[in-house]
């Protein structure tokens, strides 16, 4: 993993995690649209297109890039006219309703449902061993708040392309929780299927730590004295395992290679915290080396801030 260094390094917010060629796409489309050409449009969509021609069959990697690429370009016309433009690229279909999932997300009102929809079936039929238009299409039943049998008929189809697909995990995760259309239990059940048949580092190793970290968030969100006892949770035997766990093998150089690793180390040092096991914590934050995810530090307040305040805590005590 190129992010494992043992040095300080001054903590940054990373959108492209430690992806340097994803870096330098961002950093060229975002020059590429401030300039306000007519052709802005034509050179993005290369710039794109050049990026995802180097990755064949990477079918993490691809996933990953375009959640970026979408959230990245969700507030642009970019995606849009790129459709119009190139109909039959399931590349550009797929991050058009990607970047429309993001923004009615964002916006909590879901206006463009069969946009999105048609765009992902389209691309689903362009390009029939690619994951992400089911990924989206998940999305979308997740914000539709679609039948359990529905969403996972969506969800086996990106299993069918890609077994270990990260974002579709964390995806039906959610979809099982209370707060959407299932129950704790279903989550547990859930996660317990996950523990039993994934690889250890497999893409989608962080589901079960982020049911744990999920759980934690839910009684922090009841305040008062729950949430001051709410670091009680990691001393329950379930949570105290799950951590275990990721400290003893996700930090080791090379145990995790997907795309998102440097998300799901950040989730583990956050908790590492949270629990305050500031030891076990501290080569995580070496491994992280102060690239900093959004989610879950900005639950706190702004990431960064929470982030460095955490890893000051490790050279305190043990």
């Amino acid at each position: 993993m190129a992010f494992l260094s043992s040095r300080r390094r001054r903590a940054r917010l990373v959108l492209a995690l430690d992806d340097p060629a994803l870096d330098r796409l961002l950093k060229a489309l975002l020059a590429t649209t401030r300039t306000g050409t007519i052709a802005t449009t034509d050179l993005c969509s290369a710039q794109i297109s050049r990026l995802m021609d180097e990755e064949t069959d990477d079918w993490d990697r691809h996933t990953q890039r375009m959640s970026v690429l979408a959230h990245c370009l969700s507030e642009t016309h970019v995606p849009r006219a790129w459709t119009a433009r190139e109909p039959g690229n399931a590349r550009a279909r797929v991050l058009h309703a990607w970047s429309l999932l993001v923004r009615a997300r964002a916006q909590r009102s879901l206006a463009d449902g069969n946009t999105i929809a048609q765009n992902c079936f389209r691309a689903a039929e362009l390009a029939p061993q690619d994951p992400t238009p089911w990924v989206v299409l998940l999305g979308l039943a997740r914000l539709e708040r679609r039948g359990q049998p529905e969403a996972f008929g969506i969800w086996n189809e990106v299993l069918a392309r890609d077994r270990w697909n990260r974002e579709a995990y964390l995806g039906m995760l959610r979809y099982l929780g209370p707060d959407e259309m299932g129950s704790r239990i279903q989550v547990l059940d859930f996660v317990d299927a996950v523990r039993a048949r994934a690889p250890e580092n497999a893409p989608c190793t962080a589901t079960e730590l982020t049911a744990q970290v999920l759980q934690y968030h839910s009684v922090l969100a009841l305040g008062g004295v729950e949430a001051l006892m709410a670091r009680n949770h990691w001393t329950h035997v379930e949570a105290a395992q799950v951590l275990d766990r990721a400290a003893h093998t996700w930090a080791r150089p090379g145990f995790l290679h997907h795309a998102a690793a440097l998300a799901d180390l950040n989730l583990l040092a956050y908790a590492l915290i949270a629990a305050e096991r500031r030891h076990d914590a501290r080569p995580v934050f070496e491994a992280i080396g102060g690239q900093v995810v959004s989610w879950p530090w900005s639950v706190g307040g702004e990431p960064v801030a929470e982030y460095e305040k955490a890893r000051s805590r490790t050279t305190i005590g043990g």
